[in-house]
């Protein structure tokens, strides 16, 4: 138990510690969000747009026609 105390006490005090916990967390951030990208891809797979697609970023057509 006191080796648990002892690592805990360097991770939360000491300098070094402090930047690995959060690089640490970083790094898991960057692991999950590389996770949940794959799984979205693989569910919603790239298809050719039709008439009936709308996007929310795609607004060009709109803008065009105003002016």
């Amino acid at each position: 138990m006191q080796a648990i105390s002892d690592f805990f006490t360097w991770l939360f005090t000491n300098k070094t510690g402090v930047i690995f916990l959060v690089i640490g967390g970083i790094l898991l951030c960057l692991v999950i969000a590389v996770v949940m990208e794959r799984k979205t891809k693989q569910t919603y797979f790239e298809h050719e747009k039709t008439d009936n697609d709308w996007s929310l970023f795609d607004d060009d057509d709109d803008e065009d026609s105003d002016k």
